[in-house]
């Protein structure tokens, strides 16, 4: 059940589990912190998961491209 849960999270973005990773909080509180600000706030959080989220995604690149000619 976890291989199936960080294969999810890992295709789905994985903001909810770097920030759990780096945080040392369980990503599970984090979904659910970030649900509930969304509900308060009416989806302004959002935005801010999208803005990790292609942060991440930019990083995941750079270094793969780094990689790439390293082993050139």
């Amino acid at each position: 059940m976890d291989k199936i849960k960080y294969t999810v999270e890992k295709n789905v973005f994985g903001v909810c589990t770097y920030l759990g990773e780096k945080f040392r909080i369980s990503s599970s509180r984090i979904r659910l912190y970030f649900i509930y600000t969304s509900f308060i706030t009416f989806g302004s959080p959002i935005i801010i998961y999208l803005i990790v989220a292609f942060w991440l995604n930019l990083k995941k690149y750079i270094r793969n491209s780094q990689r790439i000619i390293w082993d050139l």
